[in-house]
C-alpha cells in the first residue's frame, strides 16, 4: 500500500511518527454509457446554465451558494486568504469509552503505521487503547481539512486504526421523517414473539459469510459474453480542443501516429510501437540516403553528359 500522509502521533509529551494508509476501498460496479450502435463512450461538456455555451476550465471558478440561493463567486485570492488548517500532527485531546461514541458518526478508515524510530511509542499507544477499552478522540488535517476522528484498536488487529468522524451538523435528525408518528407502541405479547424470533435468529456476525451476489453475477455475465464474442470495439475518439483537462501526451501522440499511418495505409500503432526503437528511424534514415543517392547518380549522370559534349565540339 501506498502513504497518504506522513506524521505523528502526539499525546502527552509522547510523540510517535506515523503513516496514514487507506484502510477500504471501493468495488462498487460503474458502467458506462455508450452509444448503442457502436459502444462509443458518452462525453459530458462543461455548459453555462444561462446561455448553454460550453465553458474552458480556466475560465471556471469556484463559487458558494447561500441558503437563500444566493452565488457568491470566490476569486483564487479568496481562497488563499482562509485559514490553513493543515498540520502533520494527530493531536490526542481526550481518552473516551468507546460505547460513547456513535456508529452513526463513523465516517473514513485508515491504518496508522509508525516509524522505525516510534514503534516502541506505538506499541504502547495501541497497548493502552486496548487494555482501557477507550478510544482516543483527535484532531487531524487529512488532504487539507481539518476533522475530528478517534484512534481505536480492532480485536486482534495490530493495527491502530485511525477513523474520521462526521460533524454533529451532518447528521440529519430523525424528526425530518414523516410518518414515525404513526407507529405505535407494540403489545406485550408482540414483543415476546419478537423476541421469540431474535433469539432463534441469533448468531456470530461473520463477515466472510457475505458476498457481493450482484458484482458475481455481473463478472459471470461479462465473461461469458466475452467468450461468446460479444465485444463491441469503440470507434476512435476525437480530440475535444480546449478542453482543461489533462492528457497523457504520449498517448495523445501516439494516436496522432496511429492516424497517420491509417491514413497512409500502413500498420496500426501497436506495430509502430514496436519498430520504434529501429524500423521507424532506420527507414526514415534509409529513404534519405536513397535520395542522397538519386541525387548524387543524377548529378553524375549529367556531369558526364556536359563533358562528352563538350570533347564532341572540340
Amino acid at each position: 500500500m501506498r502513504a497518504i500522509w506522513k506524521g505523528a502521533v502526539s499525546f502527552g509529551l509522547v510523540n510517535v511518527p506515523v503513516r496514514l494508509y487507506s484502510a477500504t476501498e471501493n468495488h462498487d460496479l460503474s458502467f458506462h454509457q455508450v452509444r448503442r450502435s457502436d459502444g462509443s463512450r458518452i462525453r459530458y461538456k462543461r455548459v453555462a446554465q444561462a446561455d448553454g455555451e460550453e465553458v474552458a476550465y480556466k475560465d471556471i471558478a469556484k463559487a458558494y451558494e447561500t441558503d437563500d440561493g444566493k452565488t457568491v463567486v470566490l476569486t483564487e485570492e479568496d481562497l488563499a486568504s482562509l485559514p490553513n488548517r493543515s498540520s502533520k500532527e494527530i493531536s490526542v485531546e481526550q481518552f473516551v469509552p468507546r460505547e460513547q461514541i456513535d456508529p452513526i458518526l463513523y465516517d473514513k478508515a485508515y491504518y496508522l503505521e509508525p516509524d522505525a524510530m516510534g514503534a516502541k511509542a506505538y506499541g504502547l499507544l495501541r497497548e493502552a487503547l486496548r487494555e482501557s477499552d477507550r478510544v482516543a478522540v483527535v484532531t487531524v488535517s487529512v488532504r487539507s481539512r481539518m476533522t475530528m476522528a478517534v484512534l481505536r484498536v480492532r480485536e486482534d488487529d495490530a493495527a491502530i486504526v485511525l477513523q474520521t468522524l462526521l460533524w454533529p451538523d451532518e447528521i440529519r435528525a430523525s424528526d425530518q421523517l414523516d410518518h414515525l408518528d404513526e407507529v405505535s407502541e407494540p403489545k406485550k405479547d408482540e414483543v415476546a414473539m419478537a423476541r421469540m424470533l431474535v433469539d432463534s435468529m441469533s448468531g456470530d456476525f461473520e463477515p466472510e459469510g457475505h458476498v457481493d451476489d450482484f458484482k458475481e453475477a455481473v463478472d459471470a455475465l461479462v465473461e461469458k459474453k466475452i467468450s461468446g464474442g460479444e465485444v463491441t470495439e469503440s470507434p476512435d475518439e476525437e480530440d475535444e480542443a480546449d478542453s482543461g483537462e489533462v492528457v497523457d501526451l504520449l498517448a495523445a501522440l501516439q494516436r496522432s501516429v496511429d492516424r497517420a499511418k491509417k491514413g497512409r495505409g500502413e500498420g496500426s500503432g501497436k506495430d509502430a510501437d514496436e519498430d520504434d526503437g529501429g524500423s521507424s528511424k532506420g527507414s526514415g534514415g534509409t529513404s534519405k540516403k536513397s535520395s542522397a543517392r538519386s541525387s548524387t547518380k543524377s548529378s553524375s549522370k549529367k556531369s558526364s553528359t556536359k563533358e562528352a559534349a563538350s570533347k564532341k565540339a572540340g
